[in-house]
């Protein structure tokens, strides 16, 4: 059995010869939604049924489940790392046959953590062997730069666009002009690569540029329907210019699919676009670390 349980949601595979997927379930069930933190209660719902003549089948899971603020912490694991680094790490719950994949951390100049992406990531080398010295992105709440060397993590960049997006459209100024619902309008495509090359262009980075997704709209110069496209656009594009500033290309994204294919069209905008997709990544990386671990 495993479980990718996150801050805001839980999905759980019954995994068989080979991890291939037998079954999966979903619930709002992550971390933060637990007022409880009734872990157990979650853990047998989404795993009802999944057992053995001896009872239970082993389980494993990752995400913030092992954070301080999860079921069981699972201390980080420094770098460079993968599957076997991962595996040796697991933390066990007691009372259970689950056991937790370790999160990494980064230490030195630039420190930063990560839960839950490194086992995407080794699902994504078993899909695509090649990734093995690669760069790849993980979009989403804190989106992950990944620089692999030899299958493992060897550094890595946090940048907050997702949670700075949220933050942006619901306490700013800049969501108030936006009706409800807006973000997919029949100008939202333009919008967004408006704000990607915005973002592009800017010497001055991202922050004298935010108030012109409001400016823009108050002088008709921008609907206010596609104003959030507009700040998605700025968002991402400034990421984009960071993480490229280092000379290296992405092979690939690593997520959500829709948010993985927007990543696609502003690194196509500018000139970046030989770049794979992969999706649902965290059920092979679970598996590949489970073989590690057996004895």
């Amino acid at each position: 059995m495993a479980l990718d349980w996150g801050s805001s949601s839980l999905r759980g595979y019954l995994l068989g010869e080979g991890g291939r997927i037998l079954e999966r379930r979903a619930e709002p069930s992550g971390i933060l939604q637990l007022p409880e933190r009734d872990f157990r209660g979650a853990f047998e719902r989404i795993t009802a049924g999944w057992s053995n003549e001896s009872g239970s089948l082993p389980a494993i899971a990752s995400g913030m489940i092992g954070s301080a603020q999860g079921w069981v912490e699972a201390p980080y694991v420094g770098l460079p790392a993968g599957a076997e680094q991962l595996a040796r790490q697991l933390a066990p719950v007691p009372g259970t046959h689950l056991r937790i994949v370790p999160g990494l951390a980064q230490r030195g100049a630039a420190h930063d953590v990560m839960r839950g992406e490194e086992t995407q990531i080794v699902g994504a080398l078993a899909a695509e062997p090649a990734l093995a010295d690669a760069l790849v992105v993980l979009p989403g709440t804190h989106s992950k730069w990944v620089r692999l060397e030899d299958g493992r993590i060897r550094e890595f960049t946090t940048y907050m666009t997702g949670e700075l997006f949220a933050v942006l459209r619901t306490h700013s100024i800049l969501g108030r002009l936006a009706p409800a619902g807006s973000g997919d309008s029949a100008s939202g495509g333009a919008a967004f690569a408006r704000g990607v090359a915005a973002a592009q262009r800017s010497a001055g980075g991202l922050a004298p540029l935010l108030f012109s997704a409001r400016a823009s709209v108050l002088v008709g110069d921008l609907p206010a329907a596609a104003s959030l496209d507009y700040l998605s656009g700025l968002l991402i594009g400034d990421e984009l210019r960071a993480g490229l500033a280092t000379g290296r290309r992405p092979a690939a994204l690593i997520g959500d699919p829709a948010l993985c294919a927007r990543y696609a069209a502003a690194l196509e905008q500018v000139g970046v676009d030989d770049i794979s997709i992969l999706a649902d990544a965290a059920p092979a990386g679970l598996w590949v670390i489970a073989q590690y671990a057996s004895p």
